[in-house]
């Protein structure tokens, strides 16, 4: 199991670039969930790292485990469940009353979440190598 973080690692990484170049092609709601994609997997690569295996897409979960090993700065928790709220809601139009995801998200929200998904693989390379 140990041996596939890099595998998730690697896509993780991926991740994060698709959400960079959402970003500039202005497909945000794209660019976020992408964004929450790459942190999730960036964590999942660490725990493996550390020979867990996980379940799940939720962030604040997958930290909650990571801290049985490692500190992790209080700044994290808040960057995941700003990362977890973009996990279902730019995918459909039923998450929002009306409308669909595109309408809801802008430039800002976007690259606020490129930057947290870019924390999160920096945090989880730190703690690899």
């Amino acid at each position: 199991m140990a041996r596939r973080y890099k595998d998730w690692l690697a896509q993780a990484r991926r991740d994060i670039k698709a959400a960079g170049d959402s970003l500039e092609a202005g497909n945000y709601e794209w660019s976020a969930f992408q964004s929450q994609q790459g942190a999730e997997k960036a964590l999942k690569a660490l725990l493996r790292f550390h020979n867990f295996e996980m379940v799940g897409h939720t962030l604040t979960h997958l930290l909650r485990k990571v801290e049985d090993f490692i500190e992790v700065p209080q700044e994290y928790q808040s960057m995941a469940r700003e990362l977890d709220r973009h996990y279902i809601q730019p995918r459909y139009p039923n998450s929002f009353a009306e409308g669909h995801p595109g309408e809801f998200y802008d430039e800002s929200t976007a690259r606020r979440c490129v930057e947290y998904g870019r924390r999160f693989i920096q945090f989880v390379e730190k703690h690899i190598s």
